[in-house]
């Protein structure tokens, strides 16, 4: 991974260079709490960029999804891709639109997919995206069986190296527009959980799960 003192041309961040982040736990920490990523591959058709869920372990994420997927036939070959992940953190309201922005936090990674044969390894992947998702899940719900496994394509990133670009502070307005009588500030942003909906087949009296509290905070 990237040090904030070798840094190659893909993966520096060139606008805003004051808000880029190089080290691996800022980087970590934001692949952590975005719910999906985004992964950029080059097909024969064209480039594309696919939204999905992930897992990460260490400096590896983990992509799972149908054997029939084209996009994963071509990343278990052996692909380079970019993943990326954003979470906007608030709206940045300023006097002037110019100057109006966003709160977020976001990550850039490079490297190269392998396909995951080796069933401890399949097995761990498949745990952290299930915890990515929902920690605690995994020894709840039913493991996937011989059957579902066998339809089930899981590829590793393992990242080369990666950026971060972090902004977290108020308005930017220029000295002159403070007067105008526009209201500014930051509206905060944040992802919450709803009031969960039981399944109709739920046996009568089936509680919800205690992991659940997290998300219901």
């Amino acid at each position: 991974m990237s040090r904030p003192d070798g840094v190659s041309p893909r993966a520096r961040v060139r606008r805003l260079p004051e808000r880029a982040h190089y080290d691996r736990e800022t980087i970590h920490a934001i692949l952590d709490a975005a719910l999906i990523c985004h992964v950029g591959i080059s097909r024969e058709d064209g480039p594309l960029v696919v939204p999905t869920l992930f897992g990460r372990i260490d400096d590896t994420i983990y992509l799972h999804g149908s054997v029939a997927s084209g996009n994963l036939r071509t990343m278990r070959t052996g692909a380079e891709v970019c993943v990326t992940a954003t979470i906007v953190d608030g709206l940045v309201l300023a006097r002037s639109l110019f100057n109006s922005s966003m709160n977020y936090r976001s990550a850039v990674v490079f490297g190269r997919t392998r396909q995951v044969t080796d069933p401890e390894e399949r097995d761990r992947a498949l745990r952290a995206i299930s915890d990515h998702i929902l920690p605690g899940r995994w020894e709840d719900a039913r493991q996937p069986n011989r059957t579902e496994d066998l339809q089930t394509a899981i590829v590793a990133v393992d990242i080369d190296e990666a950026s971060a670009k972090i902004r977290n502070w108020g308005v930017g307005d220029e000295p002159e527009d403070l007067a105008l009588g526009v209201w500014a500030g930051v509206v905060p942003l944040r992802l919450v959980a709803g009031e969960p909906e039981p399944d109709p087949g739920l046996p009568p009296g089936t509680e919800v799960p205690g992991y659940l509290d997290g998300w219901l905070s």
